[in-house]
């Protein structure tokens, strides 16, 4: 997909970081928006931001099926169609994994997972339907890419969002659909996903350990020296117009990549890394 003046695009977790940048870019090339996340202020944040594009908002929780089916169902009847779909919304709880409760696992896996399958679940048939190009965009992460220490039900939540774009991809390919993925796997990037308890349910809020303070750290870290959002959704314009099914935001982690292959083939662990 080439041209993204007068499409629609969805996108979820729109009221800060990648969300937000990404509807801001896709404003400038002259797109309707639907945006959608958890926050309030945030978003009308965001939509202001967006205007004079056209855009619509709505309060979605992306771990509920239903509000995600009516989120799919006000999109298309309000603005006609669906042409990218960015499955963006993502949160962040780190630890060792055996210490992580089953209302950790129950919050990562429900938006960093269960939000990629409902987004896709809800809306690609109907963009099959539609019979246009799109392209659907699901927010990763290079924890999709690298099991590391300290991350828990993250890595797991995002190893199984990068299986679900694959096998989208390649379903979609099978079935002739005209539409397309990017499995969005960024590196550190100055957003704030070392904020998500902000956004955590208070029925799943649990008190924290000591290695919950070491993952924090980390990724605070990590953000404090990542890159600016608007470069993110500056790649992702153009992976989505040269059909780039994996998208590096740092170009460095294709050396890791291929090292940790070698190290998997020849029955090793792969490299841990040095977060001192």
């Amino acid at each position: 997909m080439r041209e993204f003046s007068g499409k629609v695009a969805v996108v979820t977790g729109a009221a800060s970081g990648i969300g937000r940048a990404l509807a801001l870019r896709f404003a400038d090339e002259g797109m309707h928006l639907m945006l959608a996340d958890v926050d309030p202020s945030g978003l009308a944040e965001t939509a202001a931001l967006a205007r004079p594009a056209r855009v619509l908002t709505q309060i979605t929780d992306v771990s509920d099926a239903a509000a995600v089916q009516h989120l799919a169902a006000r999109t298309f009847g309000e603005l006609g169609a669906v042409h990218v779909l960015c499955n963006n919304a993502g949160v962040f709880q780190g630890g060792h994994i055996w210490t992580r409760t089953p209302e950790d696992f129950t919050w990562l896996l429900g938006v960093n997972l269960w939000g990629v399958l409902h987004g896709i679940q809800s809306f690609v048939p109907r963009m099959i339907e539609q019979d246009t190009e799109g392209h659907i965009v699901n927010t990763v992460s290079v924890a999709g890419l690298f099991a590391t220490p300290y991350m828990g039900g993250y890595g797991v939540s995002k190893y199984a969002a990068l299986a679900a774009s694959q096998t989208l991809a390649q379903d979609l390919a099978l079935t002739g659909a005209k539409l397309k993925v990017t499995a969005l796997c960024p590196g550190g990037v100055r957003t704030r996903i070392d904020d998500s308890e902000r956004v955590r349910p208070a029925d799943l809020v649990v008190g924290r350990t000591r290695d919950d303070r070491r993952a924090q750290a980390i990724i605070e870290s990590i953000v404090e020296k990542g890159i600016d959002p608007g470069e993110v959704a500056r790649q992702v314009v153009v992976a989505i117009r040269e059909e780039r099914f994996l998208l590096l935001t740092h170009p460095e982690y294709a050396k890791g990549l291929r090292e940790q292959v070698e190290a998997l083939l020849d029955g090793g662990l792969p490299k841990l890394p040095d977060y001192e």
